[in-house]
């Protein structure tokens, strides 16, 4: 039988914290509350690892 581990990864971004307003579409807002319910995380979880996601992959074209 294969053992189990338990995997933490360290957060990319740590110390403190910062509150940022942010107006978005009300059906954006209810599809990240539905995501966030169905993956047991948080909205806040949710979007700091989206926010995350997009820069990290974020290619800025030059005009």
């Amino acid at each position: 039988m294969a053992e189990s581990k338990f995997q933490i990864t360290p957060k990319k971004y740590i110390g403190e914290s910062s509150v940022v307003s942010l107006r978005m579409p009300k059906d954006m807002l209810r599809d990240i509350d539905e995501i966030a319910a169905k993956t047991g995380r948080t909205r806040n979880e949710f979007m700091l690892m989206s926010l995350e996601f997009a820069l990290d992959h974020l290619e800025i074209e030059e005009k």
